[in-house]
């Protein structure tokens, strides 16, 4: 008798959970986050019966049979579709039959609008220092509160490799590169998609050959070098030709004249962003870069008593090279090509060199148009230095608080050492030894809060999230998601765990996170930047096809509207691009409700360790839609 009770009470739940899926079904917008509460509890209730039943009394026994053949994914509503479209042709619908929207599309205008590298906000500030190129973003009442849209006929880019080469000409429109740079092989416009040959102003016969030629002097080939810093990087080549090498390189431009070579850097799926070496220091921690770069980049290294070759120097890891690539290098030989005085040339160089010497640089190579120097790996060679007027050391402190903190002309001094021979810092292994090796800053307390042995938890945690994941995407490993951004990266276990030359991960610490760990993120061969996620990131719209949020929304409570984040991470992310966030219950209810008027098709699902656990994951997918010739907005 009491087993048929309990048989009862499951006949009456089975048609709760009926009718719950019917609610949440029936209209995809408005369906209520307590029904898909009901559904996913009454999921895990039956999971748990299905430990008691072993009779198969009853109905509801049966139905606690079938619902436990699944296991722990009973909490995973798995019907969100995360294929591309590639190549499909958009189709118009009729915006009277579709559902009102709470946030609108923006006018065409704003397709490619990068809201802190705006053109006309840039042209209100100074040009000296190239103030005007660097971030000015929106007050608050001139921020956007619409959609950004998609060119007409914008399709999902190729998948890598062939994305190195090739980008389909409706993401990126634009064909003034093609006729600028036409000589020296960065682009060029076949049909209906641009062709990059892997040229570049340096090395217009190959990225290859070029690299080849570093690599006699640089240890590129065995992991020693791997991450890079290209500054005024045009279409990144150079970085996408490194990845051969297994060097992953942070490109950076600024958005001026030479028209969206940032985002054919991202089209083609290699790290970039939008930047300027001006007055501000870049956004990255000290000793990050194992190799920096300038091809021709246009910038004055020798002007401002050296303070470009100063920043480089402090983002630059002690036995770390820099390759200056073009004027004023060999300029005997050259001014005349250059069009440029030779005493100018010449008093450009002695400027460069002296400044290197003062940072205590040795010069390693020089040939053709290519120099190469490299840092000291501690301060023991450079006691020469001391007696030098013009050296002033910055604060030790200081070297890693980057956002909107002015460079100064000084120099960053390297950490202490016990021996001669011994790195600054710490010395690192080869890559990719180096990604699950203990980060010098964890090793020697230099994070606080951070031990060794919270390190390794941290990665043993992200690996099993990472499975977690898997379950509900399982394509998210597979190449279908190229350029991946995580927004608040902590250590890097969430990168470290997806490792693969199929992608790269963009890791972003915030500004206001409890620890400052992008150091330690590029301790491990991974890259990432400093950023507010109060204000827009700088990259183009829809160069983004995954983005991870850990915790943002809980970081950001008191700081921002978190409409504004969700607005922006709708402009960098794909058509058809997902986002998977993990916050606590209450968090994901009110960005599942924003959301809900964005495009995007959401589900939400339970931790790994099961209902109990007051931690969710919310998946999303962002809907394929696009501006169409009316400014009406078309879908598929």
């Amino acid at each position: 008798m009491e087993k048929r009770g309990i048989g009862l009470r499951l006949e009456v739940l089975y048609e709760m959970f009926i009718m719950a899926t019917k609610i949440i079904s029936a209209d995809s917008r408005t369906r209520s986050s307590i029904s898909i509460f009901i559904v996913v509890g009454l999921c895990c209730f039956f999971y748990i019966l299905g430990a008691w039943q072993r009779s198969g009394f009853g109905k509801g026994d049966s139905i606690a049979v079938e619902m436990t053949k699944s296991g722990a994914d009973c909490s995973i509503i798995s019907n969100l579709n995360f294929e591309t479209h590639h190549g499909g042709e958009p189709v118009t619908t009729d915006d009277s039959e579709s559902k009102p929207k709470v946030f609108k599309p923006c006018r065409s205008k704003y397709i490619d609008y990068t809201p802190c590298q705006h053109q006309k906000r840039a042209m209100t500030f100074p040009r000296e220092n190239m103030v005007y190129r660097e971030r000015h973003c929106p007050a608050e009442n001139e921020k956007l509160h619409c959609l950004i849209p998609a060119p007409e006929g914008y399709v999902t880019p190729f998948p890598w490799p062939k994305s190195r080469d090739y980008v389909p000409y409706a993401n990126a429109p634009y064909k003034s590169l093609t006729v600028e740079k036409a000589v020296q092989n960065w682009i060029q416009y076949e049909g209906n998609v641009f062709r990059f040959p892997g040229g570049g102003t340096q090395f217009p016969q190959g990225a290859d050959a070029y690299i080849n030629q570093l690599a006699s002097v640089i240890p590129i080939d065995n992991g020693t070098v791997r991450t890079a810093l290209d500054t005024g990087c045009g279409v990144a080549s150079w970085g996408a030709y490194l990845l051969k090498k297994n060097v992953i390189a942070m490109s950076f431009a600024p958005r001026d004249n030479h028209e969206a070579q940032v985002q054919f850097a991202l089209e083609r799926g290699v790290p970039a962003v939008i930047g300027v070496l001006g007055t501000i220091k870049l956004p990255y921690p000290s000793r990050a870069f194992d190799m920096a770069h300038c091809s021709r980049c246009l910038i004055p290294w020798g002007a401002n008593d050296g303070i470009y070759m100063m920043e480089v120097d402090r983002v630059l890891r002690p036995g770390g090279y820099w390759v200056l690539s073009g004027p004023p290098i060999n300029w005997r030989n050259n001014y005349k090509a250059w069009l440029r005085p030779k005493e100018e040339l010449q008093e450009e160089q002695r400027k460069i060199e002296d400044i290197a010497r003062l940072l205590c640089w040795e010069k390693k190579y020089e040939q053709g148009e290519i120099a190469i120097w490299q840092k000291r790996v501690n301060a023991g060679a450079c006691s020469g230095r001391q007696d030098d007027a013009r050296t002033t050391f910055c604060k030790a402190e200081e070297t890693d608080d980057t956002w909107y903190k002015n460079m100064e002309p000084c120099i960053s001094p390297y950490p202490d050492v016990n021996s001669p021979e011994e790195v600054s810092g710490g010395e690192l292994q080869p890559f990719p030894k180096r990604l699950y090796a203990v980060p010098p800053r964890v090793a020697s307390g230099s994070i606080p809060g951070v031990s060794v042995e919270t390190y390794l938890e941290d990665n043993k945690l992200w690996k099993k999230h990472l499975n977690a994941y898997k379950k509900i995407n399982k394509i998210i490993d597979s190449g279908r998601y190229r350029n991946i951004m995580d927004m608040n990266a902590g250590l890097g276990g969430f990168a470290a765990a997806l490792e693969s030359p199929k992608l790269w991960v963009m890791n972003v610490v915030p500004t206001i996170a409890e620890k400052s760990t992008l150091g330690a993120v590029y301790e491990r061969g991974l890259i990432g930047i400093y950023h507010d996620w109060c204000e827009a990131f700088s990259t183009y719209p829809r160069t983004y096809d995954l983005i991870h949020a850990h915790g943002v929304f809980s970081l950001y409570k008191d700081k921002c509207d978190a409409e504004d984040i969700l607005l922006e991470m709708d402009r960098i992310l794909r058509p058809e691009g997902a986002v998977i966030f993990r916050d606590e219950v209450d968090v994901l209810i009110k960005v599942k409700k924003i959301v809900g008027g964005m495009r995007w098709d959401t589900k939400l699902v339970d931790h790994e360790d099961g209902p109990l656990v007051s931690e969710k994951i919310l998946v999303a997918v962002k809907q394929y839609w696009v501006v169409s010739a009316e400014n009406s907005t078309s879908s598929q």
